[in-house]
């Protein structure tokens, strides 16, 4: 059995009293965080609110590429990955504007747009197997 130097009764009671004095400091602090923390809460749900697997249709509106590729992208938080073969870099803003990098071997490919609910459309333009193009792209969220 541990033996302390001091007995419980020694303690002075007046800690709690002194604590008590900054409770309504703390309790104003509370409130002034309180907004920005729902702030920061909405603002994630609008970043996640375009999360998941997005499939993105190309049509080729100058140059000799082929058009109606289709094309699956990944969003998670505010990053654009590949959902499967090539590299893919991009972002999304809580807006919805994407901006995306694209390459596949030597052919590479930039583009821009908007997603909004479950769609998206922009632009694109890059060298696809050594042909300068550039045209347009849908995308559904599936």
């Amino acid at each position: 059995m541990t033996r302390f130097q001091r007995s419980i009764a020694s303690f002075d009671a007046s800690p709690g009293l002194r604590t008590a004095r900054w409770l309504p400091v703390f309790a104003a602090l509370a409130v002034l965080a309180a907004p920005v923390t729902a702030e920061a809460a909405r603002g994630a749900r609008a970043i996640r609110a375009y999360d998941g697997t997005w499939n993105v249709v190309f049509a080729t509106t100058r140059g000799n590429c082929s058009s109606g590729y289709s094309v699956p992208f990944t969003v998670i938080g505010s990053r654009v990955s590949s959902a499967g073969g090539g590299r893919v870099s991009g972002s999304v803003s809580r807006a919805g504007v994407v901006a995306v990098r694209v390459s596949v071997g030597a052919s590479h490919a930039s583009g821009g747009g908007r997603l909004v609910g479950s769609y998206g459309a922009g632009w694109w333009r890059g060298i696809i197997t050594g042909d300068y193009c550039n045209g347009t792209w849908q995308a559904t969220r599936g």
